[in-house]
């Protein structure tokens, strides 16, 4: 019998469940409205509550209803690492070449986009403090970790880049293996790069919190509602049509399954590839004082198939990477069941941070993250249809969910800003091969990263595995 929970989402979903958190029924039960709205949201994730709370907010009244196919979070939304990150979504030099294409300059459109994460972190902060959210955020800041010299000479050239491309130089630090071990006492670390601005939050409070703070702004939330097609002027569900003036199609890895004409939306555009969790036992008060992780930090290492971890507010750790990449034709992870392998391969990782910390894992569950052919995000809007689409996050939604909620917002209202000038806007990230050459690829990609990974911790490299630069070329990850 498995010893641990799988599936049922993730760990933060239940423990939401579990806390009373209003969801679920209710919603499911909500009659969809018959007059057309002024908004009409597809998708109850972080970026359709985002732009729900960002419209109600600025027209108080608006008739604004959002669709969601299963309960609000239950895509990547709810089963993410809860990390609030100002990584850009996306590769930099794609953007500030997109950008010189239309004229501008590349490096300041890259740094404007920056700027912006770095607001979007604040704006999700005011909010949560203004309504009275208790999504558990603390901004401890994120620490990369290497655990080799290759990986080492990553975070140095990271380091360089990112000044480069917007940071500000008190937000980053390069830490030595001392200051590594003073945060977080992870064994094997040879140094890190902490990048102070980044928030841990649970995903699951926070997407509630959220849903509970638009609809007592009158927003009307419909679960268990399904939109099997975007047309100007009307979605189509199972349920019936519901009409609007402007619609916002928020779903990210989920955008394959709808019949839509709109960009952004065709099943070859944007690809759910998964990534998988699984959550410790409540340590006890000696494990932590012997771990350290006061301030806890988002941490990450700098492995090609690299982790990302926090410590939760009741003390657990909670850890996630690739896993099982990538399902034939474009599937999707139902209720996020985790094989045995990589449950035992993210065990393993926090086994070589901390060699002496016993542990069980109480939760495993899988997501999927949408990801583009370029691995980078775009904003569409199309004036004449009235359609906005927001897809692409590869993995950095949970800043960049808002951000894509307000500029689709000034899209929409026709508003020229610094919001609607970012290069994300109308990107055209190609299209992913048909299968079953999607499938190979993706696969053989992460199994390129693996064996880098091998080569660097076996030989103790300083120089990066020539492997991984092959594949991350052939995957466009390359800056």
């Amino acid at each position: 019998m498995t010893p641990y929970r799988n599936g049922e989402i993730s760990h933060w979903m239940r423990a939401s469940r579990v806390a009373g958190t209003p969801t679920g029924p209710a919603r499911h039960r909500t009659d969809l409205p018959d007059e057309e709205q002024d908004l009409l949201i597809v998708g109850g994730g972080l970026t359709g509550l985002w732009a729900a709370y960002h419209a109600v907010v600025d027209r108080p009244g608006a008739r604004i209803t959002v669709l969601e196919a299963k309960e609000v979070g239950y895509g990547a939304s709810g089963r993410n690492g809860g990390w609030l990150s100002p990584l850009i979504p996306g590769n930099r030099a794609v953007y500030a070449k997109a950008a010189r294409g239309r004229g501008q300059d590349g490096a300041a459109a890259v740094a404007s986009f920056q700027r912006e994460m770095d607001g979007a972190i604040d704006d999700t902060l005011r909010v949560l403090e203004h309504e009275g959210i208790q999504a558990d955020q603390r901004r401890g800041g994120h620490l990369r970790v290497a655990t080799t010299p290759a990986a080492m000479r990553r975070l140095e050239l990271t380091h360089a880049a990112d000044l480069a491309g917007g940071y500000r130089e008190e937000d980053l630090e390069l830490l030595d293996a001392d200051a590594v071990r003073e945060r977080i006492a992870i064994r094997p670390a040879l140094g890190g790069l902490l990048t102070r601005t980044t928030v841990c939050v649970d995903p699951a409070k926070l997407v509630h919190g959220l849903a509970t703070a638009v609809e007592a702004k009158g927003v009307r939330i419909v679960e268990g509602t399904r939109a099997t097609r975007v047309a100007p002027g009307a979605v189509t569900t199972p349920r019936g049509t519901v009409r609007a003036k402007t619609i916002l199609t928020c779903v990210e890895a989920y955008s394959g399954q709808i019949e839509s004409d709109a960009r952004g939306l065709g099943r070859r555009e944007v690809i759910p590839v998964n990534s998988s969790m699984v959550v410790t036992n409540q340590l006890p008060a000696h494990a932590w004082e012997r771990i350290g992780w006061e301030g806890r930090e988002c941490l990450g290492d700098a492995a090609h198939t690299f982790v990302y971890a926090q410590r939760t507010a009741d003390g657990r750790i909670a850890i996630g990477g690739r896993g099982t990449p990538y399902a034939f034709n474009s599937g999707t992870p139902g209720q996020g069941t985790v094989d045995a392998r990589t449950v035992r391969t993210l065990s393993e990782r926090l086994r070589l941070f901390f060699p002496d910390l016993r542990f069980t894992i109480e939760h495993a569950w899988r997501g999927a993250i949408g990801v583009t052919r370029d691995w980078c995000a775009g904003i569409t809007f199309d004036p004449g249809t009235g359609i906005g689409v927001a897809r692409g996050f590869a993995g950095h939604g949970v800043t960049a969910t808002n951000l894509a909620a307000r500029t689709l917002l000034d899209r929409a209202a026709g508003r020229d800003t610094a919001l609607t000038r970012l290069p994300w806007n109308d990107h055209d990230s190609g299209r992913w091969e048909p299968e079953p050459l999607r499938w190979i690829g993706v696969h053989a990609m992460y199994r390129l990263f693996g064996v880098a990974d091998r080569w660097e911790e076996s030989r103790h490299s300083r120089n990066t595995s020539l492997i991984a630069r092959v594949g991350s070329r052939l995957a466009g990850l390359s800056e």
